[in-house]
């Protein structure tokens, strides 16, 4: 089975249980339902979180699940710029965070108000998650319904309970592939990955920065509706170059077979050799988190 690296690996959380979560045993669970998968490397977007609209452990107390399998998990900190300092993402690096994740900021990615978060991890180089585009929900409204659907009804009256239906201060706006432009002429070190292929909306913008700044790339989690677009709209290896793609799986255990699937389905569609999906799967995953050092043609 060929190695993979899932760059968008969500800390286990299970939001519908009552009382304090069997953490270990949690996480344990999605360490299997991974390695099953193939997945032999998953950066582990963890701690950040408090209150009931945003449960789990905090940093500290994520690194000590992480370490239930550190051949497996390289922990990832998700952070929000307008709490984190660069102070703060240092200090995070030195308890052993490899890598950040940002969403739902309440700023444009390239507001100057998060310069020193980017400054700090340029140096540490330490690699940032950006989810791009629209916030997914309990429901996709393109393909399915309430009305209709039963799956589609409970999971929206599940996440009415979480509080997903309530008023928050989110916009798609402020997460765009453009941004990641600016965020890479500032800091040219800085290892950039948007989540999504860009978003939905957001295809030809996320090409074209990838297209021109070396160390801004992509991840193709997302859901079969951006598994599909990879393939009709011939993202894989034609607008986005092998060497800019990464994998991440963003779903529950009993998913992460199936988009797994998925994956080499869109690269048998996309007529990629083996070495092309290794960079995908694996190695540029590992490049970017300093697992392995890249090299140039001709040395």
């Amino acid at each position: 089975m060929p190695d993979i690296w899932d760059v968008h690996c969500h800390f286990p959380r299970n939001f519908d249980g009552d009382g304090e979560p069997d953490y270990a045993r949690l996480i344990d669970e999605r360490a299997d339902a991974l390695r099953a998968a193939g997945v032999v490397k998953a950066s582990l977007l963890s701690g950040g979180r408090g209150g009931p609209m945003r449960p789990g452990p905090s940093y500290e107390e994520s690194l000590v699940y992480a370490r239930r399998h550190e051949d497996l998990f390289v922990p990832s900190a998700m952070i929000d710029p307008e709490e984190i300092t660069g102070r703060d993402v240092r200090r995070l690096f030195e308890q052993g965070y490899k890598g950040l994740k940002m969403i739902g900021v309440r700023r444009a990615y390239d507001d100057y108000k998060y310069f020193g978060i980017y400054q700090i991890s340029e140096e540490l180089r330490m690699p940032i998650l950006m989810h791009m585009g629209v916030i997914g929900g309990g429901v996709d409204y393109s393909i399915m319904h309430p009305r209709r659907d039963a799956k589609a009804a409970e999971n929206m009256r599940r996440m009415t309970a979480m509080g997903r239906n309530q008023r928050r201060d989110v916009s798609a706006m402020r997460m765009r592939p453009f941004h990641m432009d600016t965020i890479a002429n500032n800091f040219p070190e800085l290892r950039l990955i948007g989540a999504h292929m860009g978003g939905t909306g957001n295809y030809d913008e996320a090409t074209s920065v990838t297209r021109w700044r070396h160390n801004v790339y992509l991840d193709m989690s997302g859901g079969d509706t951006i598994e599909r677009h990879a393939v009709e709209r011939r993202l894989v290896g034609y607008e986005i170059g092998v060497e800019k793609l990464t994998w991440g799986s963003d779903c529950g255990n009993d998913e992460i077979a199936a988009h797994v699937d998925r994956l080499h389905w869109v690269f048998d569609q996309s007529g990629l050799d083996e070495d092309q999906r290794h960079r995908i799967r694996y190695a540029n995953a590992a490049e970017i988190f300093g697992f392995q050092q890249p090299t140039l043609a001709g040395e």
